[in-house]
């Protein structure tokens, strides 16, 4: 109507309720019952029952009820925590320390900078939610290392041989870039996708 092309009359005719609705940051005491929710929408989709322990839980509360806390996509980002926690919480549990991940990942994204990639917020980008599940707490811990390495070194043989630097004075022959590719295509993975220009 501001524009010209639609008539200030008509709008007059139509215009006859307003609706606000505030975002998730102006009503932060939706996010408890609403984390609930997340839970069990994700215990359906998956046939997985996840749940916080309770400092875990805790934490995530006060940080999503913070006044720093932007959730500039609403209920939707929400929604993706839950749903990242859950997927790499072991044992049907989210503990602290995958808390703490999610809680980085979140403000990152709201100041526009890159998520780190090295925790399980990486490993998702990555992975398949189901490679990611059946990985044990050693491997995920193991690879999340690997990557922090990996995301630092500027070729594939600097990756290789900070990673195998003990072992390798010990071989007669060495070619730490051929282990470490060996060792990522286990996982599905290649230098492309852990490397720096990741």
């Amino acid at each position: 109507m501001r524009a010209g092309p639609f008539r200030e009359d008509m709008l007059a005719r139509i215009n006859l309720w307003t609706f606000a609705l505030p975002g998730l940051r102006d009503r932060r005491e939706y996010i408890e019952p609403n984390l609930k929710f997340e839970l069990l929408q994700q215990a359906e989709r998956t046939g997985t029952r996840v749940t916080f322990n309770k400092e875990a839980r805790a934490r995530f509360l006060a940080f999503a009820a913070a006044p720093t806390a932007a959730w500039n996509g609403n209920f939707r980002d929400l929604g993706a925590a839950v749903a990242r926690m859950s997927t790499f919480g072991q044992g049907g549990r989210i503990h602290v320390a995958l808390v703490q991940e999610e809680v980085a990942r979140l403000e990152a994204s709201w100041r526009g900078a890159e998520p780190d990639t090295t925790g399980a917020a990486g490993l998702a980008a990555l992975l398949s939610a189901s490679a990611c599940t059946s990985l044990d707490l050693f491997d995920r811990l193991q690879l999340e290392a690997v990557l922090s390495v990996c995301r630092r070194a500027k070729s594939l043989s600097e990756a290789g041989r900070t990673l195998f630097n003990a072992s390798r004075q010990e071989r007669k022959s060495v070619n730490d870039a051929d282990r470490l590719r060996k060792y990522l295509a286990l996982l599905g993975l290649d230098w492309r996708q852990v490397g720096p220009a990741a």
